[in-house]
């Protein structure tokens, strides 16, 4: 599929801010309202913007939210290669994303849930159970510092060397 000029700056303008409205979309790109709305619809449409997420910092809420990066080594299976086994593992809820990688595993998840307890148990009952899956590694997200290009907590501090006479 080509994209317009329109449609990739309405691209770039919704990554800064999925909320950007139609009106604010013409004035940064130059052209009228419709022109932009229908650009948002056609890419919709098409498969190109399949969503809007938010971007919580969870920290800041009461709520539990455990987050892990788990690398998966597997078996391709004949004629239908990583697409099975990816398409297997993405089906489950706590899984939030998949990535087929080149080096030492294949495939590499983001997976969450609202305890420890659960998202072990994930990996222990359901995950690494799966036929094809060889080994898994999981990584426990401590903190984030950096999402989508967007800095989760500022830091107010002055690093500066205190000056003294």
């Amino acid at each position: 599929m080509s994209l317009s000029q329109l449609e990739m700056g309405v691209l770039d303008i919704l990554c800064e801010d999925a909320r950007t409205t139609p009106e604010r979309m013409a004035a940064m790109l130059g052209c009228t309202s419709e022109q932009a709305a229908l650009a948002v619809k056609r890419l919709e449409e098409e498969g190109v913007i399949v969503g809007y997420p938010a971007l919580i910092n969870w920290d800041k809420t009461s709520r539990e939210n455990v987050k892990a990066i788990i690398e998966v080594r597997v078996t391709p299976q004949r004629d239908m290669g990583f697409d099975a086994i990816a398409e297997r593992i993405y089906r489950f809820e706590e899984v939030k994303a998949v990535y087929l990688m080149s080096g030492a595993y294949d495939l590499l998840l983001e997976v969450q849930a609202n305890s420890m307890k659960r998202l072990a148990s994930f990996v222990s009952q359901r995950l690494a159970t799966i036929e094809h899956v060889l080994s898994t590694a999981t990584h426990f997200v401590l903190k984030k510092y950096k999402v989508d290009g967007v800095i989760m907590e500022e830091t107010n501090s002055d690093e500066r060397l205190a000056v003294s006479p």
